[in-house]
């Protein structure tokens, strides 16, 4: 089967098409995943440890958040800073405070910051996917 150095070379091209045949096909599905499912994996990893989509954390449950008033949880503690600030969460006010919190309110406690845009506009995707019902 592997005499000689013809046949060698002949399983080697098989292999090398097998090995990019799969990295091109991981490729194609990541590209055809919607921002919703981009923004769930980035908020499971980057967001979770502060925020849930039903319960409070060290901060609000985010279920319900696009289209809410700003610290309107009844249950959740805000900062003085949030509190203060009148805005609906919506694409835009959710861009500026996932770009720099404390830009936008001043003295608020959450330090995180989303840099990347295309990462931003993928989460804000999946929490305006998760609408106002409870747990699914």
């Amino acid at each position: 089967m592997w005499a000689g150095r013809g046949n060698w070379r002949w399983w080697m091209r098989r292999w090398n098409s097998a090995v990019l045949a799969l990295i091109a096909g991981a490729a194609v599905l990541l590209a055809f995943s919607t921002p919703e499912e981009r923004g769930k994996d980035l908020f499971e990893r980057r967001c979770s440890g502060c925020h849930a989509r039903d319960i409070d954390k060290e901060g609000p449950r985010l279920r319900g958040v696009y289209g809410r008033k700003s610290a309107s949880v009844a249950d959740f503690e805000y900062s003085e800073a949030l509190k203060k600030k009148a805005v609906r969460w919506d694409e835009s006010s959710l861009d500026a405070w996932l770009t720099d919190p404390d830009a936008m309110a001043p003295g608020t406690d959450m330090a995180f910051r989303l840099r990347d845009a295309d990462e931003r506009q993928a989460v804000i995707a999946y929490l305006k996917s998760l609408g106002n019902e409870g747990p699914k």
